[in-house]
C-alpha cells in the first residue's frame, strides 16, 4: 500500500470480504483511476468527444487531459507523491475535474470535503488525512483559510480562482498559475490493486466525518458495476444533477461513473430549477440524478412545462426516501418515471436499484446489482422471512474500511467491528425484501422508533405527510419519554399561504388517520421556517432531535 503506514488501516481480521464479480475478473492489478477514466478514451480515439459541458462552454476529452498533464506536473514539481493524500473543496466547475483526475494521474489520494463543513470539521478532516495541499475555490476559501491555524502538518493552501494578488499575499498557492507552468505530457503513475484510489469521509450527521477508504481496483469496478447496471452512459450521453463533486455522492456520480463510458457531464454550481431545467435544454442532458428534495422543487416550479426535458432518457434517485407521491408526480408531470436506489460512503456509491427492474416499484429501493450478495437478518444474524424487517448486510467489490482507526482511544476500530461482521457489511439500514428481491428502507436503524413496543420507521409517516397540500417538507424523529419509551414528533416546513398553527396540527392529524395506523401517529408537531439537510440534501435527524 505504497506509503501508506499500516496503523492507518484496521488490522485484516476485520476488513470486509470483497467480492469480484465474475463479469469484471480481468479488471487489472495496475492501474490508474485517471488513466481509466480519461486518458483511455484519448488513447482510443475518443478524444474530441465532450467530456464537460460548463454553461455556454464544452471541454472535449483531449482538451480536459492536457490541463490534467498540466496541473499534474505541476502538483509533482510541488512534491506531491504515490498516495500522498490532496484534499479538494470545490464547487461544479471544470477546474475541478482537472484537479481530480490530476490528483488520481500523480497516484496520489483525492480526499473530497463538503462545501457545507464548518472551521473545526475542515481542520479535522485536513490533519486525521494528513493531506499535503488542500485545493480550494475561491468563493469556500474563507472557512478554510479560518481553519490553517489549527492545520498540524504544514499543509498548503491552493486557490483555484480569486484574486491571484490577494491569494499570494495570503500565503497560498495560484492555481491558474500553477497549470500555466505545467508541461502538457504526464504518464501515470500505475497503482497496484491495493494501493488507495480515494478516501470519502461521511457527511458527519453523528459527529466528526469518518474516513472510508476505497482502493483503486475496487473503485474501478464498483464504477463499471454501476454504470452497467444502472446509468448505462456511453459517448454522447450527457449526465446532470446538482451533488457536489466536493462530497462524496458527487464524487461517484459525476467524476466516476460517466467516464467510465466515456460520456459527458453537465456541471451546475448552484441548483435552482430555472437553472437546472435550463442546462437540460442547452447541454441535451440524457440522464439526470438528483434527490427527492431536488424533484420535489422542480415539480413545484411554475414554469416547468415551458422547459423541453424530453432529451432525458432516465430519471434516477437515491440519498432519501422517494415516496410513491414523488414517483407518481413525476411520471404524471414528464411520461417519465424516477428509478430509486440506495447506497452509501462506506461501499463507494449504489449497492442496488430499481433499474434492475422492468418498471420502477413504487416505495422500494430496488433489487441488489449484480456482484453484490444482499441479506436481511434480526439481531442474532438469522436471515429474514420476506416481508419481515431486519438489518441488511452485503458483500461487494467495495466495502466498509475506515481511515485511521486507532486514534480517538479506537473510536474507530470499534466502528469497524460492528460495521463488518463474518466480512459482511452492515449498511445500518432497516429494510424488508420480497421474495421477488426487491427491497425495501424503512428507516436507518438509529432513526428506528421504538415507542410502546411497536417499532416505527420514519419514511412511511414522512410520505403520508407530503401527501398533506399544506405540507412542503416533513422529517419524523422519535424523542424520549417516560412512559412509552419514545414517541414520536413531526417536524414540518409548510407551504406559502399555510402557517403553522393548532388548528392546522389537527387538521393534519385529521389527514393522517386515514393513512397510517394509530399507533404511528405524531404525539408532538412542531414547524420549521426550514428543515437542516446535508448538501446532498440528507435530512440532520440529530439537529432535530
Amino acid at each position: 500500500m505504497g506509503n501508506i503506514p499500516q496503523n492507518f488501516l484496521p488490522d485484516r481480521e476485520t476488513w470486509p470480504e470483497y467480492l469480484i464479480p465474475e463479469q469484471y475478473a480481468d479488471t487489472p492489478d495496475k492501474l490508474n483511476l485517471a488513466d481509466y477514466l480519461l486518458d483511455r478514451h484519448v488513447r482510443e480515439g475518443r478524444g474530441d468527444n465532450p467530456a464537460v459541458k460548463f454553461m455556454d462552454k464544452t471541454i472535449s476529452y483531449a482538451q480536459l487531459q492536457k490541463q490534467v498533464n498540466q496541473f499534474g506536473n505541476a502538483l509533482r514539481k510541488a512534491g506531491v507523491e504515490a498516495q500522498d493524500r490532496v484534499g479538494i473543496r470545490l464547487v461544479n466547475v471544470p477546474q475541478s475535474l482537472v484537479c481530480i483526475f490530476a490528483i488520481e494521474k500523480l497516484g496520489a489520494i483525492p480526499v473530497p470535503t463538503s462545501p457545507l463543513w464548518s472551521r473545526e470539521e475542515i481542520a479535522f478532516v485536513v490533519n486525521n488525512s494528513e493531506m499535503k495541499y488542500f485545493v480550494v475555490n475561491a468563493p469556500l476559501l474563507e472557512q478554510a483559510q479560518a481553519a490553517q491555524s489549527s492545520f498540524d502538518y504544514g499543509t498548503k493552501i491552493i486557490v483555484v480562482g480569486g484574486n491571484p494578488d490577494e491569494v499570494k499575499a495570503a500565503g497560498h498557492l495560484v492555481f491558474e498559475e500553477m497549470l500555466a507552468g505545467g508541461s502538457p505530457d504526464l504518464e501515470p503513475e500505475m497503482l497496484d490493486a491495493t494501493d488507495i484510489g480515494v478516501i470519502l469521509y461521511t457527511s458527519g450527521t453523528t459527529g466528526m466525518p469518518k474516513g472510508c477508504v476505497h482502493f483503486a481496483r475496487s473503485a474501478v469496478i464498483e464504477t463499471m458495476m454501476v454504470n452497467d447496471y444502472v446509468y448505462n452512459l456511453k459517448p454522447g450521453d450527457v449526465l446532470g444533477g446538482s451533488a457536489p463533486v466536493s462530497f462524496a455522492a458527487g464524487f461517484g456520480t459525476f467524476t466516476l461513473i460517466p467516464f467510465s463510458g466515456g460520456a459527458a457531464i453537465s456541471l451546475i454550481p448552484k441548483f435552482a430549477p430555472p437553472d437546472m431545467l435550463d442546462l437540460i435544454q442547452k447541454h441535451k442532458i440524457t440522464v439526470l440524478t438528483g434527490l427527492p428534495t431536488a424533484y420535489r422543487a422542480l415539480m413545484k416550479f411554475p414554469a416547468f412545462k415551458q422547459y423541453d426535458v424530453s432529451s432525458v432518457r432516465l430519471f434516477t434517485s437515491g440519498g432519501d426516501a422517494l415516496g410513491s407521491e414523488t414517483l407518481e408526480g413525476w411520471k404524471a408531470l414528464t411520461g417519465k418515471p424516477i428509478w430509486e436506489g440506495l447506497g452509501g460512503t462506506e461501499m463507494l456509491h449504489l449497492v442496488t436499484s430499481n433499474t434492475l427492474n422492468k418498471e420502477p416499484v413504487p416505495n422500494s429501493i430496488g433489487r441488489s446489482l449484480p456482484g453484490v450478495l444482499t441479506r436481511v437478518v434480526d439481531p442474532d444474524g438469522k436471515d429474514c422471512k420476506p416481508g419481515e424487517v431486519g438489518s441488511m448486510i452485503l458483500k461487494g467489490p467495495s466495502g466498509t474500511l475506515y481511515w485511521k482507526p486507532y486514534e480517538n482511544d479506537n473510536k474507530l476500530l470499534r466502528s469497524q467491528q460492528s460495521g463488518v461482521v463474518g466480512g459482511w457489511n452492515r449498511m445500518g439500514d432497516a429494510v424488508f425484501m420480497r421474495e421477488d428481491g426487491n427491497i425495501f428502507f424503512v428507516s436507518r436503524e438509529d432513526d428506528m422508533i421504538k415507542s410502546s413496543g411497536y417499532r416505527i420507521g420514519p419514511s412511511e409517516i414522512e410520505e403520508a405527510l407530503a401527501k398533506h397540500p399544506a405540507v412542503a417538507d416533513a422529517a419524523i424523529v422519535g424523542v424520549p419519554d417516560p412512559e412509552k419509551g419514545q414517541i414520536v414528533k413531526a417536524v414540518i416546513e409548510v407551504k406559502p399561504g399555510y402557517t403553522g398553527s393548532d388548528e392546522l396540527t389537527e387538521k393534519i392529524l385529521t389527514f393522517l388517520r386515514d393513512h397510517i395506523a394509530v399507533y404511528k401517529l405524531p404525539r408532538v408537531i412542531q414547524y420549521m421556517d426550514k428543515l437542516p439537510r446535508t448538501p446532498t440534501g440528507k435530512l440532520l435527524r440529530r439537529l432535530l432531535r
